[in-house]
């Protein structure tokens, strides 16, 4: 989030590519210190240099895209479908890639971090062949961090799309917040696998779902990502109550699917009202106000944890989710 507050918006002045490799320089650098050091202050470092990099990373590639897709004259559709099945996606096979590494690996702490370090270099040399997008000024206006850009006439439109946006990662981290305790907590399950398996099922039915409907229109796809959401959270609050572990990964898939929709008619909400020369910093925005919807979740629960049981938690905090993403989304509706 901080990154996305002072950089995710650079890339409209400097250029996509050129900030996209400084970012993955940032990962690698991240990735070298995860490797380096496995101790708990050398992780927190890690990670907050690994944050640095992903945010000035999200909004920048995903303008790139929309630039791109344009210039080869892809649907707009099929351009917001690849954007947001690469975030999703990758978001649900980090901690799949992960729980199989602990589950098989002699060396857990060490081997997933080699594997990402090579990917980033091979990733460097690919995007350093990729046209750029920006042609960049001769006069540079003054540096100040970022700042929702979009024309009066689609202000409305872009704050609807990021109470969605906030809505949906508020159910992503709900999810990956509460996994863990209704394995652990609940039914006294200690898998590194399915501690894996969790939110990959989430992410990936948002990335699946989004390719299966991306032919219909919006408020129809909206429309179904409500229901779709609303219906999955209450299988994940039934499982809570008694205790299943179907209930919680099929209403965990179900709700995924729902939000994933949204989040795509977001995304591509924002990239249609945006000022092309600003389109990054309007995309910076949509995941500055997304990120925030993934990280107060997690805080609450591990607050409310503190003070009420476990199964009245999970039924609060999905019940609060479902609320947050059929108000968002009929804004959205009405937009």
């Amino acid at each position: 989030m901080l990154s996305l507050y002072l950089a995710g918006h650079v890339s409209d002045r400097l250029g996509r590519r050129r900030v996209i490799l400084g970012s993955l320089l940032v990962n690698l650098l991240a990735a070298l210190l995860f490797v380096a050091r496995n101790d708990v202050v050398g992780l927190i470092v890690a990670r907050f240099i690994s944050g640095l990099g992903i945010g000035i990373l999200t909004a920048t590639a995903t303008a790139h895209l929309s630039e791109l897709g344009a210039a080869a004259r892809h649907a707009t559709s099929r351009v917001a479908l690849v954007s947001t099945f690469a975030n999703l996606g990758g978001i649900g096979l980090g901690p799949l890639i992960g729980g199989l590494i602990a589950t098989w690996s002699t060396r857990p702490l060490v081997t997933p971090y080699v594997a990402f370090a090579i990917l980033l270099v091979v990733e460097g040399i690919l995007v350093a062949f990729v046209p750029e997008t920006v042609e960049r000024r001769e006069r540079r206006p003054a540096y100040r961090p970022q700042r929702v850009a979009v024309p009066a006439a689609g202000r409305g439109a872009f704050w609807a799309a990021a109470a969605a946006a906030f809505g949906v990662f508020a159910v992503f981290g709900t999810f990956m917040g509460l996994s863990s305790t209704f394995l652990v907590g609940l039914l006294g399950l200690h898998s590194h696998l399915l501690a894996g398996l969790a939110p990959f099922v989430v992410f990936m039915a948002a990335a699946l779902a989004q390719s299966v409907t991306v032919r219909l229109g919006t408020r129809p796809q909206i429309g179904y990502a409500i229901a779709l959401a609303a219906l999955g959270l209450a299988s994940i609050g039934a499982g809570a109550v008694v205790a299943s572990l179907a209930l919680f990964l099929i209403g965990g898939g179900v709700a995924g699917a729902g939000i994933g929709i949204l989040f795509r008619a977001a995304l591509g909400t924002v990239a249609a009202v945006a000022d092309a020369e600003r389109r990054g910093e309007a995309l910076a925005g949509i995941f500055l106000i997304a990120y925030a919807g993934m990280t107060v979740p997690p805080l609450l629960t591990a607050a409310a944890l503190r003070v009420w049981p476990t199964v009245a938690v999970l039924v609060g905090l999905v019940t609060l989710a479902a609320l947050l993403v059929a108000v968002s989304g009929s804004r959205m509706l009405r937009r």
